[in-house]
């Protein structure tokens, strides 16, 4: 082949190459989001998304700085590419829980494979709500802040949620999901403003996150598997909880979860573990505790598997929720209740193979105390307050 051909070649092959490899680049406000947080700008990202999801290279979805006002709004999958990334500068802004209604999310990604978040704020404006709660009035349910159904390969980092409804993250049938860095607030008497839900996924992973609010910082429910949680805070709240768990007697099982190198302040419960006292066929089983810090943390070890709201439903039952393989290693810390170590194990299915290895955890500078009621295990090493296992 002559060397002009040979170039020619060479030339075409790169530009394929090229052209196949090039990001598309897709700027909200071209397609008619506006910055002032009063104007709507659902459909513009409506917009966006759907041609994001046409295209067959990656795509990058910008959101400047500003604050833009987003009704409920599904960004729907799957797409023909599976490299679609959304770099948020600005703020996403919910309208009132009255224009959101009885809509269980207020941004969902649907069946979305591929997806990475980077930055951004959403602000949920929750107060309006949680007001309406305390009101006694009729309320809508709430909307979580953010959704993600079925979907696999996901990345969010460095995103901040503000004040949801309720719930500020949920992931529900997913596989393989990071989130990184993330910084959840709300005020701790809000209610319900869970950080980061979790049920019937495998594969999510947390670390480096912040979260300050009203209840669980984390909540693990039925058919969680292979959850790593590491080098995250937690408090105000009401802890990382396993739980609540037992409501139907036909459940997935909680498996492999490890929580490494968390920090919680002054929340109400660190590592809990909570069931109903019903019957049910669901399990929690190979979970790891290690490296926790407790700062003036209300309940620091907690397994309540007499969980019964208003003694409805459940009195004088007891647990099907079988608890076993559940490991505290290097636990420290001050406790804001004399009992810093509870185990309240079910009478029928009791816990089993509960290890306490190098525990340390004191009462007002003094020694603390722990309680065991059907729950059967060892410890290693110096555990205080004395194990009752």
């Amino acid at each position: 082949m002559e060397k002009s051909k040979i170039t020619l070649f060479v030339f075409l092959l790169f530009s394929f190459w090229v052209s196949a490899n090039a990001v598309y680049n897709i700027n909200v406000v071209d397609y008619g989001a506006k910055t002032d947080g009063k104007t709507d700008s659902t459909k513009a990202f409506l917009t966006a998304w759907n041609l994001a999801c046409s295209k067959t290279q990656s795509v990058k979805i910008y959101v400047p700085n500003g604050r833009y006002l987003l009704k409920q709004i599904t960004f729907k999958g799957p797409c023909k590419n599976n490299v679609t990334s959304f770099q948020i500068d600005g703020t996403l802004v919910a309208p009132s829980y009255k224009v959101l209604g009885n809509a269980p999310n207020w941004i969902l990604f649907y069946k979305v494979t591929g997806l990475s978040i980077s930055g951004g704020t959403l602000d949920a404006q929750g107060a309006s709500f949680w007001a309406c709660r305390r009101s006694g009035k009729s309320c809508p349910p709430g909307a979580r802040s953010l959704a993600f159904n079925f979907g696999t390969k996901i990345t969010v980092k460095g995103l901040t949620s503000i004040n949801s409804q309720i719930m500020h993250i949920s992931i529900n049938n997913c596989n393989n999901l990071l989130m990184q860095g993330l910084k959840i607030v709300a005020p701790d008497d809000s209610p319900n403003t869970d950080g980061i839900h979790i049920q019937l996924s495998t594969g999510v992973t947390i670390t480096g996150a912040s979260i300050k609010t009203g209840d669980d910082c984390v909540s693990i429910g039925p058919g969680t598997r292979n959850l790593w949680i590491e080098a995250s805070n937690c408090g105000p709240g009401h802890g990382i909880s396993i739980g609540s768990l037992g409501q139907d007697k036909l459940e997935q099982g909680v498996q492999n979860i490890t929580v490494k190198n968390v920090v919680f302040t002054g929340s109400n419960n660190g590592l809990r573990i909570k069931t109903w006292a019903r019957p049910s066929n669901g399990f929690v089983r190979g979970v790891l505790y290690q490296d926790i810090i407790m700062k003036n943390v209300v309940n620091p070890i907690l397994i309540d598997q007499h969980y019964c709201p208003r003694n409805k439903g459940c009195p004088s039952q007891e647990s099907g929720i079988k608890i076993s393989q559940v490991t505290y290693r290097n636990i420290q810390g001050s406790s804001a209740s004399q009992v810093a170590m509870k185990f309240d194990c079910s009478r029928t299915n009791p816990c089993t193979d509960i290890k306490l290895q190098t525990v340390k955890l004191t009462y007002q500078n003094t020694a603390a105390k722990s309680t065991c009621l059907n729950a059967k295990g060892a410890s290693t090493g110096s555990v205080l307050p004395q194990s009752c296992l």
